[in-house]
C-alpha cells in the first residue's frame, strides 16, 4: 500500500472512532466527510483492512441503504450484526431496521 492510500486510511479510521456507541454511518458518508465522495468503495476497503485494530469499531459502517454489506469480513458470518444487535440496532435480512434514526453523519460532532 502507498503512503497516500496509508493516509487515507488512517483518516477513515479517525473518523470511524468517532461513531458513537448505537449509531452507524456508510462508506459514502465517511468519504464525503473526507472530501472524496467517490472514494466510497475505498472507505470499505479501509474498514476491511481495520479488523485486527480493536479501536477502530467497522461493523458500525454499512452502505447507504443500511445493508451490512461488509459481513462477510468478520469472523463468523452473523458476528457484524450481533455487535450491532448489542448496541441496540435491530437487523432484518441483512438490513438495519429504522436505518435513519440510527444513522450519524461526520460532520455532526466532527
Amino acid at each position: 500500500m502507498d503512503s497516500n492510500n496509508a493516509n487515507f486510511f488512517e483518516r477513515v479510521y479517525e473518523v470511524a472512532r468517532q461513531i458513537p456507541y448505537g449509531r452507524v454511518t456508510s462508506y459514502g458518508a465517511i468519504a464525503k466527510f473526507l472530501g472524496a465522495a467517490r472514494s466510497a468503495r475505498m472507505v470499505g476497503w479501509a474498514m476491511n483492512a481495520s479488523h485486527t485494530m480493536e479501536d477502530v469499531p467497522a461493523h458500525r459502517v454499512v452502505n447507504r441503504k443500511g445493508l451490512l454489506t461488509g459481513k462477510f469480513h468478520f469472523d463468523g458470518t452473523n458476528l457484524m450484526q450481533q455487535l450491532l444487535e448489542n448496541e441496540g440496532i435491530r437487523v432484518v435480512d441483512n438490513q438495519i431496521v429504522d436505518f435513519e434514526k440510527y444513522f450519524w453523519k461526520p460532520e455532526m460532532d466532527l
